[in-house]
């Protein structure tokens, strides 16, 4: 089975179209699902909604989906600075303003977790775990440089074994690692990349009777468009500069 993953769009509709267009292009995935935020930053989070939704490709809750769906107080993200909190709380801001009832009701039936199985539900395994952050947790983030102790400890929370896999985002950076046996994989960011590289982030992930295949996907698309989304929107310029340069933009 062919799985196209995505996450943490983050109300980036350019660069969602350009990757449900390679999707759709490539002809070979048998699902589609998405690891959550799909809203927050860039402005158009009932748009990425919608396209979501006529596509067919279910998910489950990120911390940005959970908090505006409930109103929370802020969106449980971490900053790196002052300024870039303050960024934080005004795109909060904003998307609270502007989200739909519809966008809202769809944000609050997200389920914390899916589990698929590749092989069909007749059979042991393996299993295909999706979660935003961890199995307990959507504001954690799971970076590559998280030691192997940490990752097993997720696996066991998740009751995964060997031949497993575990697939979130949150940290948007791409990365896959293999600890005894179980696979850990980071789908990176669709609309909001913080690894240098602008484009669009997925993972392609084939799961059958010969193991476990990951492919880190990055699609080019118009990034100047969703910049200047983000200015006529009337959200922090310092957003679009973040679009522009992969998440180097630091203020």
């Amino acid at each position: 089975m062919r799985y196209a993953l995505l996450s943490d769009v983050h109300g980036n509709r350019p660069a969602l179209d350009a990757v449900l267009a390679d999707i759709r292009a490539r002809g070979d995935t048998g699902a589609t699902y998405h690891l959550g935020d799909l809203v927050g930053y860039s402005p158009w989070p009932n748009d990425v909604v919608e396209m979501l939704a006529e596509a067919g490709v279910a998910g489950v809750a990120g911390n940005y989906d959970s908090t505006v769906a409930t109103r929370y107080a802020h969106c449980g993200c971490r900053s790196e600075s002052a300024r870039q909190e303050e960024l934080a709380h005004a795109s909060y801001a904003w998307t609270l303003a502007n989200v739909s009832p519809r966008t809202s009701a769809v944000l609050a039936g997200l389920p914390f977790r899916i589990d698929l199985r590749p092989l069909g539900g007749h059979v042991s395994g393996p299993t295909v775990a999706l979660v935003h952050a961890t199995p307990s947790s959507n504001l954690v983030y799971v970076t590559e440089d998280r030691p192997d102790a940490f990752l097993m400890k997720m696996a066991e929370q998740a009751r995964l074994r060997a031949g497993d896999v575990l697939c979130f985002g949150h940290t948007h950076k791409p990365w896959h690692r293999t600890v005894e046996g179980v696979h850990f994989v980071n789908t990176g960011s669709v609309g909001r990349p913080k690894d240098g590289d602008p484009r669009a982030g997925y993972v392609r992930l084939d799961v059958d009777d010969g193991g476990v295949r990951v492919e880190i996907v990055r699609v080019a698309y118009d990034v100047e468009a969703a910049a200047r989304g983000v200015i006529e929107a009337g959200l922090p310029a310092e957003l679009a500069d973040f679009l522009r340069t992969g998440g180097r933009a630091t203020a």
